[in-house]
């Protein structure tokens, strides 16, 4: 199975997401995870919501099949608005987005306020894109899984002109989908390019586009039976609830290009400028299952679970040709100076971007009633009954990092980003304006001790800042539209890494505090000024994660586990304080073991291990799904040709035992939500190296 580098010498790289430029991954006071493109491919993960097999602090978060993938990372779910990034600048990250033509993917773990203007507090996802490689490379591969889900892809770099100063690398991949999951066919489709231009062993230009496309129905969740907890062991989780016969697919059209400038000034200084552009247009359509509503009077009973019969409310939910562009330009100074005998690694610019989103009325009518064991028949009611919100926002983030060499030992490590938002939103038929700006400044602080040369001691704190409006509604009165205070959430971490050739290891433990929002009052929509948003106390999740990447002669093992309390603390209403969060695992924990096989060159065995412990389903803590282990195994080949060619083999079984098991429980737009585990999945692939 796959295997992360997340400290050591094995993280000598440098990270683009870890906000101190080359500074490798096992020098810095923070947890980060670096994911290389082999490893997701021996993995057989082809989407961001795999990570959840890779890392015991990444966790799921509402994944469906066939559409955007969701994750939380030390329990707090991520922004898809403002927690990602693409080779270090800012993405929507609403939309499918493909690998194939991603050399790595970084998770950050912790407060992102040095890296992001606004965020959650769990960490920040980049996705560094393949660049033209030094040597010629072609690639040819295919893979077959699942039900017959086919995949071809090329991967061909190489370099021309004189002393090969041009580089141009082209990632392409057409897959039709097959999933176990019936009634969720669909296709997807890639082609990315990349070139650069070494103008002078001084300047370096970068550009790169990408277009993809996903079609794919996607999948309801099932839900709680009125008060119980179906059997996930009688549930066959091929059933896919979206499976009406004017059911349509996801679509996910999207594209997006950079432009990048690096400029060397001197020996320890350089400038880089870096545009990025992203345009997505999605056709957002499913028969939606929720609750239990009287068709005539759409009163509902119960209105957040199905019916204890097992029957429920379909909609027909259509929001098409929703585009959503983001645009973004970083302009940097880099490097290194001396003052007063002390030496500073500086990094300083400023970052500016611009998102908007343009929607149409969308179609959210109840067509009739659905059954979980999927045999329902209704009717389709595309009408377009209901208003969107189309929204725009402008960022100036203005930043500055210093790592300070104190002594030979002792470092010192501060940031500070001052951001300023303008945000305006409107529905689609021009009612509920809204328009606000706000001055955001976040700090962070660190502090490391190298104790050897092969373990080092950290401790840092930093914040991060989430923003928002009162809801446009009546209930609230003249707030309804009005920025609210920049919420602040705050982290300290304190931890150890190391590394040799035999194991690579860190132990880290965390503490991070979020402000949480409520209504009180009647909140009653006919009564204006009826309710009234505010703060109400915190989420609290204090953590110890530990990881180790032992390495044999042959072999290794990589290991992961997170132990997590989650909690409420200090609201208004004390029935919830101490209560924990729903769809967040206590205890998790991920091994991935490698063993070449004596005598058979070239064979390697893998086996991997996936423990999550019980989630809450409901908020009052009243329901819980067990925890869960899966079992995967796999097996790689890599055969020797003439020359340089070379065939890579890969073979595999995720869910060895065929586990029956709800893999998680999120609480989204209100409704109680159970994903089943993936049954039983077999996969092969084959590479032919030139």
């Amino acid at each position: 199975m796959p295997t992360v580098s997340v400290s050591g010498r094995s993280a000598d790289t440098p990270s683009q997401v870890g906000g101190f430029g080359e500074i490798p991954v096992a020098k810095l006071p923070l947890q980060l995870s670096l994911v290389s493109s082999e490893r997701l491919l021996d993995a057989g993960i082809n989407a961001l919501s795999g990570l959840t097999a890779l890392d015991a602090s990444v966790g799921d978060a509402y994944n469906s099949t066939g559409y955007v993938s969701y994750l939380k990372v030390r329990g707090f779910d991520l922004d898809n608005r403002f927690n990602y990034r693409r080779d270090g600048l800012p993405i929507n990250a609403e939309t499918a987005l493909p690998l194939g033509n991603k050399a790595s993917v970084e998770v950050l773990k912790g407060s992102s306020g040095i890296q992001a203007g606004t965020s959650s507090p769990g960490g920040l996802v980049n996705l560094v894109v393949k660049r033209p490689t030094a040597q010629p490379l072609t690639v040819l591969g295919l893979s077959l899984s699942e039900r017959g889900t086919a995949e071809a892809t090329l991967d061909w770099s190489q370099r021309f002109g004189a002393a090969q100063a041009f580089g141009l690398r082209v990632n392409a991949a057409a897959a039709e989908l097959r999933p176990e999951l019936r009634d969720a066919n669909g296709r997807s489709h890639l082609l990315a390019m990349a070139g650069d231009w070494r103008v002078s062993p001084d300047t370096l230009v970068e550009a790169e586009f990408e277009l993809n496309k996903q079609s794919q129905p996607s999948q309801p969740g099932i839900s709680m039976l009125g008060d119980k907890l179906p059997s996930a062991k009688d549930f066959d989780p091929r059933i896919n609830l979206n499976n009406q016969s004017w059911s349509q697919p996801v679509v996910f059209d999207n594209s997006h290009a950079s432009l990048r400038l690096t400029q060397k000034l001197g020996a320890d200084w350089h400038a880089q400028a870096h545009l990025g552009v992203q345009r997505l247009k999605t056709d957002d359509r499913l028969a939606y299952a929720s609750g239990k509503y009287d068709p005539v009077s759409y009163e509902c009973a119960p209105c957040d679970r199905y019916d204890s019969d097992g029957s429920f409310t379909i909609w027909d939910f259509r929001s098409e040709n929703e585009r959503r562009k983001s645009e973004a330009l970083d302009l940097s100074l880099a490097g290194k100076l001396v003052t007063g005998g002390i030496q500073h690694q500086i990094s300083t610019g400023v970052l500016l971007s611009r998102f908007n989103s343009r929607f149409q009325k969308q179609a959210y009518n109840l067509v009739g009633t659905g059954t979980i064991d999927g045999k329902a028949i209704t009717n389709a009611d595309p009408s377009l009954t209901d208003e969107n919100t189309n929204r725009d926002e402008r960022s100036s983030e203005l930043y500055l990092r210093d790592a300070i060499q104190l002594s030979a030992d002792w470092q010192a490590w501060a940031g500070l980003r001052h951001t300023r938002l303008e945000r305006d939103s409107v529905r689609t038929d021009g009612s509920r304006t809204t328009s606000y700006t706000q001055n955001i400044t976040t700090p962070w602080l660190g502090l490391s001790y190298a104790i050897n040369s092969q373990l080092l001691a950290y401790t840092s704190w930093g914040e991060g800042v989430e923003s928002e409006v009162t809801p446009n509604r009546k209930r609230y009165g003249d707030a309804a539209g009005r920025a609210l205070p920049a919420l602040t959430s705050r982290q300290v971490e304190i931890g150890l890494k190391a590394g040799s050739n035999t194991v690579d290891w860190s132990i880290n433990w965390f503490n991070t505090s979020r402000p949480k929002w409520a209504d009180f009052g009647a909140c009653d929509d006919d009564i204006g000024g009826s309710c009234v948003r505010r703060a109400d106390g915190i989420a609290r999740h204090q953590g110890l994660e530990a990881q180790a990447d032992l390495k044999w002669a042959g072999g290794g093992l990589l290991a992961s586990a997170m132990q997590l309390k989650a909690r409420r603390e200090n609201s208004v209403d004390r029935v919830i304080n101490g209560l924990k969060p729903e769809n967040v695992a206590e205890r998790s924990l991920r091994l991935q073991a490698r063993q070449d096989v004596p005598g058979l060159s070239g064979l390697q065995l893998q086996a991997g291990l996936v423990y999550e412990g019980p989630r809450a389903v409901l908020a009052d803590n009243s329901v819980f799904i067990p925890g869960w282990t899966r079992l995967d195994a796999g097996a790689r080949f890599e055969q020797a040709l003439t020359g340089r060619q070379m065939l890579v083999w890969r073979v595999g079984v995720d869910n060895l035992a065929d586990k029956r098991a709800w893999k998680e429980s999120p609480f989204q737009f209100g409704h109680v939500y159970l994903y089943p585990l993936a049954p039983r999945t077999f996969r092969a692939s084959l590479e032919y190296h030139l």
